[in-house]
């Protein structure tokens, strides 16, 4: 059995830090002098600078990628009697904010390969109450978005690209979030660009859009204690703002690292019969937020999660340290038990709740690191 040297964290935040700490020491020290907390010149700053990057013509930052998601359904229209089109395999927040304005999530099944939505079952679930898509590019990977909008355009839908795990991916020419009808991100601080608390941003190229989320965003107010409808306090603050400045030049260089850290994985672990690696799809650039791989077992029907647990449990013995994103899909959570979903109902995403393993993934993770996961995997499952 391989001895662990030193652990393996699944993630280390704390290193990040300390390699700008300089810069945003600077920078935080700056804001607590200004007095200016909240909206300002570094949260117009930012906004412009992301919306930029993204190669959209605007930007509204929110103070988490949940209120983004909500929000862009808010600004779309969308409420009781519609139906919005989903995956069961994410975080909840994604259908979480399709109840929360009163439509219906409508589940389809994950591709086996991406985790991401199966683009080909798309069409089947959708009928006249249905009004938009929320693409997920998880684990960092990008949806088939040429796919995917030529069946939007097709039935009228609109489309929110849900890219809090993807921010910098890519498919064909374009950024996520720059593609379906508004982008909705997370800065949660272990994304891919993650601030120091929460914070979220929506990408738009429409202006009457952006006009809207920036309404709905300031408690639905245009003009200082004048109202015109319903809205949220959902600001991003300044501090949040001038530290993701700083990082927003360091993303690409960071996210280079991570494709570098899943090669390399795939290296090795693809020699693994038990294991299934996750790959990209032709035309798709992903940022690796996550590196997620299957446990596959030893029979046809796959791996159990008590078995997928029980390596876990044993890399944890050897210092490696791992997560699982998600344990159980959404249209088997009590919550949703009202919309008559049944077990086997999405079979993939179903075995994937099962059989996934997320490794230790972030931009500084040596290769020494890499290796102590990648013989303790081959010392388990060889």
């Amino acid at each position: 059995m391989i001895q662990s040297v030193n652990p393996v964290p699944a993630f280390d935040i704390k290193q990040q830090y300390t390699g700008i700490e300089a810069e945003v020491s600077a920078a935080v020290l700056e804001v607590l002098a200004s007095g200016r907390y909240i909206g300002g010149p570094l949260v117009e700053g930012f906004e412009q600078q992301f919306a930029a990057y993204h190669g959209v013509s605007q930007c509204v930052a929110c103070n988490s990628g949940t209120d983004a998601l909500y929000l862009a359904l808010r600004a779309l229209g969308i409420g009781a009697g519609d139906e919005v089109i989903a995956t069961p395999f994410t975080f909840i927040a994604t259908a979480e904010v399709i109840s929360a304005v009163g439509a219906k999530p409508v589940f389809v099944d994950i591709d086996a390969t991406t985790f991401n939505l199966d683009v080909e079952q798309i069409a089947a679930a959708i009928t006249p109450k249905t009004k938009a898509i929320i693409p997920v590019h998880l684990f960092g990977q990008p949806v088939d978005m040429t796919s995917l909008m030529a069946i939007a355009l097709s039935h009228n839908l609109s489309v929110i690209e849900d890219c809090a795990q993807s921010t910098g991916a890519m498919w064909g020419e374009q950024k996520v979030g720059s593609i379906g009808h508004i982008g909705c991100f997370s800065f949660y601080p272990t994304k891919n660009l993650g601030g120091c608390g929460d914070g979220g941003a929506i990408t738009t190229n429409d202006p009457a859009i952006a006009a809207k989320l920036r309404v709905l965003r300031d408690h639905g107010s245009k003009i200082r204690y004048l109202h015109e409808e319903i809205g949220v306090n959902s600001r991003l603050d300044a501090l949040q703002a001038a530290i993701l400045q700083i990082k927003l030049r360091y993303l690409d260089i960071w996210n280079e690292r991570r494709r570098e850290i899943a090669n390399y994985y795939y290296q090795f672990l693809s020699q693994i019969p038990a294991i299934v690696p996750p790959q990209e799809l032709p035309g798709g650039i992903g940022v690796w937020n996550q590196y997620t791989i299957r446990i596959s077992g030893q029979g046809r029907n796959g791996a159990s999660a008590k078995y997928r647990d029980w390596v876990r449990t044993q890399l944890q013995d050897q210092g490696v340290s791992s997560m699982v994103y998600y344990p159980y899909p959404l249209h088997l959570q009590p919550v949703y038990q009202n919309l008559g979903y049944q077990i086997g109902d999405f079979p993939v995403a179903e075995q994937a709740c099962h059989e996934v393993i997320s490794l230790p993934m972030f931009p500084e993770l040596t290769q020494q690191q890499q290796d102590q996961v990648i013989y303790a995997l081959k010392d388990l499952l060889n």
